[in-house]
């Protein structure tokens, strides 16, 4: 089975000004080019198959996706695409920033952290609602706890054991502290994957793998190229605004990006690989470039569909 075909590409979400007449052909109302232009991003080959077989939705980390909005994404891409969305911060910050856009939380703790409650009824549901079939990997970003490895490790094991069971779950942290033995054991114990981070303070993918003993935990993978290693965030989009070509390539990423692809399909695993602008300047083209690696390495033993290998992918 060729690896492009088990592997699911995507971005980190999709209405980019900067890719018109790259991805974006059709005129779109300002208030409309967010929400109606998914069709041509589903569409989108640079061959004979869509380059796109997933997206992140990444708004949801701000207030959960409605059952009403995801109606309306999936009303508009194929039958076999998936959604993968990043879970509201409400769930996974403990404390508040002390930022303006919290209000009166502002520096106080969150009495909802990891609340598996919450999850089901404000990011589950919705899904289940409106695309029960569309589901892809639900990503839990821990971008800061300010708790010790080992505090957290035991919330988030006493939580994902509480989470409802059958549906896919990914984990991005972004303390290196955390890739320890027992968190990968943790994770194989839920069947819940680790998110391979390519970000500002993260070690290298191929690191990763490393740490967790080269060991994929769930029948799924996800990698999330985001920003090059020790640039930070706010740097990264004043270098590549506004995202309509490759500004500085990270060959080391995509390397390891194809490795990592290759490694998961040769063990029947479904790697999704969501791709930020960040990363190099323009999402779509970093793609392109690790699908091109893709197809100069052997492909792995064939396998069956995934769709016959369990509901969680």
């Amino acid at each position: 089975m060729s690896n492009q075909l088990l592997v699911r590409f995507g971005t980190s979400s999709w209405a980019y000004e900067g890719w018109r007449n790259q991805i974006y052909h059709r005129p779109y109302p300002a208030s409309r080019f967010s929400k109606d232009s998914l069709a041509e991003y589903a569409a989108y080959s640079t061959g004979e198959a869509p380059l796109f077989r997933t997206v992140g939705i990444d708004h949801s980390f701000y207030r959960p996706a409605s059952a009403t909005q995801l109606a309306h994404y999936a009303s508009q891409v194929p039958a076999d695409f998936h959604f993968c969305s990043k879970v509201w911060e409400e769930l996974t910050v403990p404390a508040y920033a002390d930022l303006p856009r919290y209000g009166v939380k502002a520096g106080k703790p969150n009495p909802r952290f990891l609340d598996s409650s919450l999850f089901r009824e404000m990011v589950l549901q919705p899904f289940l609602a409106a695309i029960p079939d569309r589901i892809g990997p639900f990503i839990f970003e821990f971008q800061r706890t300010g708790m010790e490895p080992g505090t957290f490790l035991d919330a988030l094991d006493r939580f994902l054991a509480d989470l409802p069971a059958g549906f896919p779950y990914a984990v991005e942290v972004r303390n290196p502290a955390v890739l320890s033995p027992r968190y990968r054991e943790i994770l194989l114990a839920h069947h819940v994957a680790h998110t391979y981070n390519h970000w500002t303070g993260m070690p290298p993918l191929l690191t990763q793998h490393r740490l967790l003993h080269e060991c994929f935990t769930a029948p799924y993978a996800v990698m999330r190229l985001l920003t090059p290693l020790g640039l930070p965030y706010a740097a990264a989009v004043e270098r590549y605004a506004p995202y309509n070509r490759i500004v500085t390539a990270q060959p080391q990423m995509r390397r390891e990006a194809a490795s990592l692809i290759h490694s998961a399909s040769s063990q029947g695993v479904t790697p999704y690989v969501l791709v930020n602008n960040r990363s190099e300047g323009n999402a779509p083209l970093t793609i392109q470039a690790i699908v091109e690696m893709l197809a100069a390495l052997p492909d792995p033993p064939a396998l069956p569909p995934p769709s016959s290998r369990g509901s969680m992918i």
